[in-house]
Order: C-alpha cells, then structure tokens, then sequence
C-alpha cells in the first residue's frame, strides 16, 4: 500500500502541461477546483469531469499512476459516499425503519464520488507534471505580495517544496523499515486494532530518526552552498508566460462559462 503513495512525484515529459508555466497550472488549478464542487447537475459535473480526464490524458504520465494516486483514498470515496446516500429529501426510494434512501440522497452520494475523485486526479496532474525546482519559483512568485506584510515568500515556497518531495522519500524509508522489521520477526498484520498500532511503534521511532538526519543533512547542504534566497538571487531558468498558457487560460474561461450556464439554464439535481 505504501508503494501506491504518489504524492510529491514528478515524471520528467515533453507533454503540453510540462511545456506550460508552473505558474499558470497552479493559478488555473484553483478555478477547475472550484468547478469540481459548484457543479448542481448531472451536465455540468461530466463537463468538468470530461475536462479533468482529457488533461490527464495529454499529460503524458502513465494512467496507473493517477489511479495508484486514487488507491489511497478509496476508502474516503466509499465512506463519504455510503453517507451522502442517506442524506436525501423527497420521496423515499427504500426505507428500512428510520433509514431512507431518496433520489437526491443517490445523487448526492455519486456527486460526492465524482467530485473527490477528480479533485485528486488534477490536483495530481500538478505534481506529476511540475518538477520540484519549478513548484518552488512558482511559489515564490505567487506569494511576492505577501512581502508587503513583511512575509518571506522564498521560504513559504521552499517549506511546500521540500514537503512535497520528501513524502516518497518518508514513504520508501517507511517501507524499508517495515520490511527489516518483519525480517527480525515482527508481526504488522495480525491482532486487533490496538496491537496493529502497538506494532507500529518499532518503525516510527526510526522513521523520526532518519527524518531529522535527513532534515539535518539538507540544512547543512543548503548551507555549505550558501543558500539565503530572498533579494539578489538569481535564477538559471527565468519563468516566462507563452501563447500556450494564454490559451490554457483561455480554455478554462470557456470550462468556467459551460459549468455556470449548465447550473443556470438546466434543472439541479442537487442542492
């Protein structure tokens, strides 16, 4: 199971989202986010879902990686889902006792599933296509107002960086440990609840161990290169908007038009 964790990983391409400004992805993700949940029907919402899987399509990263992505939280799906599916007025389709499933409580569960679901799968999309260096000039140019309140920009974007890319780090570390444990004779995956965490203690203690050696190694890497950031650093690849990032806004302000007019102008299946 920890093997499927995707977080943080980048797939070197030469796709349209690779070519694009790491500025741009992160500014028009925020928009196809908000599009996944103001989404009221069925038309909109495969609007929004056509248009996230098209993306993931030309992305140029392997499907089973988006899918591997979409493994961890399959349970959250389930759950959320098996909830939303008694949450529901009107009319009831099935009651057992106090229990009833509506119409609106089965459009609300599969609404609730689409929508995590291609949350997930774009904001993966980022990740994917994003390598580490870029996330972190984006960032920083992102957050530069923020120095008007005395906030460092450089240092928000390089904390986000560096969380994003020791999560497959913490995560093969974590898998080495277990593996070198169950070798010595312990047991992860027998027993009830409470001897399944007690079983765990054995790896966290190493974990946090070799997580502040390896946070100790990068402070002092960082410093023996003199890294300060902020004012007078310079950059070795300058970021630049092209006609492919105006397009892509331009697509999204059409995206943004055909989910308001499907929520305006068709009937809402959920509310």
């Amino acid at each position: 199971m920890l093997r499927d964790v995707t977080i943080g990983q980048y797939f070197p391409g030469s796709s349209v989202l690779h070519r694009m400004d790491p500025r741009a992805k992160i500014v028009l993700l925020l928009p196809i986010i908000v599009f996944i949940f103001i989404t009221k029907n069925y038309f909109a919402v495969a609007l929004t879902t056509l248009f996230v899987f098209v993306l993931m399509l030309i992305s140029g990263v392997p499907v089973k990686m988006y899918f591997k992505s979409l493994k961890m939280i399959i349970f959250i799906v389930l759950f959320t889902s098996v909830i939303n599916l008694f949450y529901g007025r009107g009319e009831p389709l099935v009651q057992l006792g106090f229990i009833k499933i509506t119409e609106a409580g089965i459009n609300n569960s599969v609404f609730v599933a689409i929508r995590i679901i291609t949350l997930i799968i774009a904001s993966s999309m980022l990740t994917f296509t994003t390598s580490p260096t870029e996330l972190t000039d984006a960032l920083e140019r992102l957050f530069k107002p923020l120095k008007v309140f005395h906030i460092q920009p450089n240092e928000i974007a390089m904390m986000i960086t560096i969380a994003l890319r020791f999560v497959p780090t913490l995560v093969e570390e974590t898998d080495k440990i277990m593996n070198a444990q169950k070798a010595r004779g312990a047991d992860m995956e027998s027993g009830g609840l409470i001897q399944r965490v007690k079983a765990l203690v054995p790896v966290l203690i190493p974990l946090f161990v070799s997580a502040f050696r390896r946070a100790y190694d990068l402070a002092m890497a960082m410093e023996c290169r003199c890294y300060r950031g902020g004012e007078g650093r310079t950059k070795m690849k300058v970021l630049k908007m092209s006609s492919l990032d105006f397009f892509a806004i331009l697509i999204v302000f059409l995206l943004c038009i055909g989910v308001i007019s499907c929520n305006v102008f068709l009937p809402a299946a959920v509310r």
